[in-house]
């Protein structure tokens, strides 16, 4: 009984445990919610997979089943950056757990009763505890910003390597904070559209209205919300990532500033979208700003992993390959950077492509294939994203050794040519005519599955390793039994 008390204050207490029950719900709902399209729907897994549960498929309610199930892995991603943040981030302990506490309850109720309404039949109980445990989770990111607060004395640094202003306002700390409260304003765009269900408002994927000259304000709020909480998301993901890093100098310095004021422009830019044609030249500003502290970031780490790998090899000086070699020894830390430089040719690069020839190229294109290109541009993003995530969550319980190496590998190179073939896929129409493409597809469709299965399979065996340790007597997370969040991460 003590081993099972000591089991769930881990796994609903520290940020290793909080974080593995809410990677481990995403991936089983990943598995088995994709068997419902792509290769294994066409293999005929898809009807065997509804019989065995029960599932109420009908191909009328598509689109409203794919929101559930969006908002349902999104929430649970959410709370998985709020646990990195509660656990990096100074403030009192009090406030840790309230945050915590709360995220947990509303994530998990927005997931088990969205799918349960979504694909088990309309209970419509189910759907006010889904949008309960939504608003659980809006309620959590006001506790963390109040916790963000960064004008507390006892928050102010004095060290100068890091971004401060002169009277010690640590700025690492207002980026966080103003990337939280804009999340928070930003989820109203999605929460006004879904009070007029019914009365003005259908659902729908923002994607099938590329091509309709003119959209509701509701149509806009919703794409407005879809764009800027994934922006947002990836900008908070990459503060945590320098926070790993122990970002600083003057490289952190000219950084953070542009966070801040990037997201503040990006936000006001999305939440425009509804009233004013300009927007979108707003959001191309603040993208800009964010993007270049992203740079920034990637600068210093690697300059950082290189000096590194350089003093494990008992060197101060060295060639080029030998400093190449220095760089990518640590896969998850050269892995987070790396996806961030990869994400401006997957992602970054075509959207700007497709926003400065729209007319010119994209909107020649038939219907289905510009549809095609807008959908896999967000997903790439969110995949992308999630990557890093994971490579700083793999750091985090301590993986190791060889089995580090082989598990980062395995995600950068596998995700890169499946997300990179999927991207190729989407901008097939710039060398291949419609009547020749069939090989071009073929050969890409193959190259995107066989590397999203490897990466599946990587995932797998390390969720395998994390629950191996979790059921030994002295595992790993013995030693967090006991552990305040704040003690378990160190820059």
């Amino acid at each position: 009984m003590q081993g099972v008390k000591e089991r769930f204050n881990y796994l609903f207490s520290s940020t290793r445990g909080l974080s593995m029950v809410a990677i481990g719900l995403i991936a089983l709902v990943s598995a088995v919610w994709g068997t419902l399209s792509g290769p294994l729907a066409e293999l005929g897994v898809k009807e065997f997979m509804i019989d065995l549960l029960g599932m109420s498929i009908f191909q009328a309610e598509r689109e409203g089943r794919m929101i559930m199930l969006y908002h349902s892995i999104a929430m649970a991603v959410v709370a998985i950056q709020v646990y990195f943040i509660t656990g990096i981030i100074s403030m009192k302990e009090c406030e840790r757990v309230k945050v915590n506490a709360t995220v947990t309850v509303g994530y998990m109720m927005a997931m088990f009763f969205g799918l349960a309404f979504g694909y088990f039949g309309h209970n419509w109980i189910y759907h006010g505890l889904f949008i309960t445990g939504q608003a659980l989770v809006f309620w959590a990111g006001v506790l963390l910003a109040a916790a963000l607060w960064p004008w507390r004395k006892e928050y102010y640094i004095s060290d100068t390597a890091y971004a401060r202003t002169r009277s010690g306002l640590d700025l690492e700390r207002t980026a966080f904070f103003v990337v939280a409260v804009a999340m928070l304003g930003s989820s109203f765009f999605g929460a006004i559209a879904g009070m007029y269900y019914g009365n003005g408002f259908e659902t729908f994927l923002a994607e099938t209205t590329i091509r309709e000259p003119h959209k509701t304000i509701l149509q806009k709020s919703i794409i407005g919300h879809l764009h800027i909480m994934l922006a947002l998301l990836t900008t908070g993901v990459s503060l945590v990532i320098g926070r790993w890093l122990d970002f600083k100098g003057i490289w952190q310095k000219m950084a953070m500033p542009l966070y801040i004021v990037g997201s503040v422009i990006l936000t006001f830019g999305a939440w425009s979208v509804m009233v004013v044609e300009w927007a979108h030249t707003t959001i191309y500003v603040g993208s800009t700003f964010i993007l270049l502290g992203a740079l920034f970031l990637v600068i210093y780490g690697f300059g950082r992993l290189i000096r590194t790998g350089l003093e494990k090899r008992g060197l101060k000086k060295a060639g080029l390959f030998i400093r190449l070699a220095a760089l990518v020894d640590d896969p998850l830390k050269f892995g987070s950077l790396w996806q961030m430089i990869f994400m401006n040719f997957t992602v970054s690069g075509v959207g700007i492509f497709m926003a400065v020839r729209l007319d010119e190229i994209i909107r020649v294109w038939p219907y289905r294939d510009e549809r095609i290109l807008l959908a896999g541009h967000w997903h790439i993003l969110a995949t992308l994203t999630a990557t890093v995530m994971l490579f700083y969550y793999a750091d985090l319980m301590g993986l190791q050794g060889r089995a580090r190496k082989i598990f980062g590998w395995a995600v950068i190179i596998f995700s890169d040519l499946a997300f990179g073939s999927v991207t190729v896929f989407g901008m097939k129409r710039l060398f291949v005519d419609e009547a020749s493409q069939q090989p071009t597809v073929d050969t890409l469709m193959v190259l995107a599955d066989l590397a999203l299965v490897i990466v599946l399979l990587a995932l797998a065996a390390f969720l395998i390793w994390l629950l191996v340790d979790f059921f030994s007597k002295n595992g790993r997370w013995k030693k967090d039994v006991n552990l305040s969040s704040s003690q378990e991460v160190k820059a």
